[in-house]
């Protein structure tokens, strides 16, 4: 992994279109714990983050603009595939290297960096579970951002459910017929490779296969570009399958597979959208503190409220017990532990509702600021309420976690 940048200063300040907006003081905590090397990481893509995404997150978000050049930049410093191999283009880094990494880079701009975790894990599935023609085929121009990659699972009538998916694929000779749609994908249309789940077999999830489409094959169309309130750096549109020919040789695994193929990338998912509610809530206490030193009320500033200093202290706290969990689910999916499912859901429910909490109390701490565009801190809000929503619903999760319990032995 090449590591050029480095942070050489760091200014704060409360005004959205700042050009230092984003730059976040390295804080000892969140390199506790890291090696020299892992520390190296964080500091390239904060630098990163402060540098090539936080000038631009504003616009990124009013404009609706997919940042393409600069996550291609971003790929040069080997974040296009993270904990890829290295013999396909990857940086072959850890998945608790990745959390350090994505929580980062989410000070700069959560939703461009919630696309670059989708986009890994993509290039994951398919380096890990692909064939060497395949790996080969498909993952180099994906870790370089030569080519983006958008994951289709979720359906208009198969959310949560996902093992009732109905898209089918229809085997004929060396092709399959691929027909249905997928809602809600991160980068559809925009994209060039889609890792499609789709029914090859029967109902539930023994009859689930992934297939890999490319943009350009006939018979696949998408949807009008969806308006959201936050995620706005990134397009998301329904993808579409109308007797859509896709080679035999794109199916990843053996026809099947595919939900557990499906479900092996989503636990990494989880973490991933964890890390970047991580970064924003990272982002949100380092600016609801800066309000809190210069913002004055009743002749003194918000400092020295002691209401404030408490919830400053919860917040910094939360933020702190949020990044530890995290890094403990990053530790036992890298290991192939038993408790790792379990670990990456709790981590995806707790984390993404307490940093959505503590970015909700900074805007909070802002007053009627906060509610302006103007300010960085509402854009933080928006972006990460999804994150309780996708990589399966925290409603799912609790039902994964309280399923483990009861049928452990």
């Amino acid at each position: 992994m090449s590591v050029t940048y480095r942070i050489t200063h760091c200014q704060h300040s409360l005004h959205h279109t700042t050009p230092h907006l984003g730059c976040i003081c390295f804080s000892s905590s969140s390199a506790h714990g890291l090696s020299d090397e892992q520390r190296e990481f964080q500091k390239v893509a904060f630098d990163f983050a402060a540098n090539e995404m936080a000038p631009h997150m504003a616009e990124w978000d009013e404009k609706e603009m997919f940042p393409i050049e600069t996550m291609r930049k971003a790929a040069q410093l080997g974040f296009g595939g993270i904990y890829v191999q290295p013999d396909v283009g990857g940086s072959g880094l850890s998945r608790l290297d990745t959390s350090v990494i994505f929580e980062a880079l989410s000070t700069g701009c959560v939703s461009t960096t919630a696309y670059i975790s989708i986009h890994n894990m993509c290039a994951w599935m398919i380096d890990t579970f692909g064939n060497t023609e395949q790996r080969e085929k498909f993952c180099p121009d994906l870790c370089s951002m030569e080519k983006f990659a958008s994951y289709c699972l979720t359906e208009p009538g198969s959310g949560s459910d996902a093992a009732s998916l109905l898209t089918t694929a229809q085997l004929k000779g060396d092709h399959y017929i691929l027909n249905g749609s997928k809602a809600f994908i991160s980068g559809g249309g925009d994209t060039d490779v889609y890792v499609v789940m789709c029914r090859t077999g029967g109902k539930g999830p023994k009859g689930i296969s992934c297939l890999v489409v490319e943009k350009e094959t006939p018979g696949l169309s998408f949807g009008k570009k969806e308006k959201k309130v936050g995620w706005n750096s990134q397009p998301t549109r329904a993808v579409i399958f109308e007797d859509c020919a896709v080679p035999v040789t794109n199916r990843l695994g053996e026809e099947g597979q595919g939900f557990g193929i499906a479900m092996k990338g989503l636990n990494g998912g989880r973490i991933n959208i964890a890390s970047c509610s991580l970064g924003a809530a990272h982002a949100c206490v380092q600016l609801a503190r800066d309000h809190l030193l210069v913002r004055k009320q009743f002749g003194e500033t918000l400092s020295n409220n002691q209401f404030l200093q408490f919830k400053l202290a919860e917040m910094a706290t939360k933020l702190v017990a949020s990044r530890l969990l995290v890094r403990e689910a990053a530790t036992a999916l890298q290991e192939s532990r038993s408790d790792a499912v379990s670990l990456c859901s709790m981590a995806k429910l707790f984390v993404t509702d307490e940093c959505f909490n503590i970015c909700n109390q900074a805007l909070q701490m802002h007053g009627g600021y906060g509610y302006l565009k103007d300010y960085a801190v509402q854009q933080f809000v928006r972006d990460i309420r999804v994150h309780q929503i996708l990589e399966g619903t925290n409603e799912v999760m609790r039902m994964i976690i309280s399923r483990n319990l009861l049928t452990e032995s």
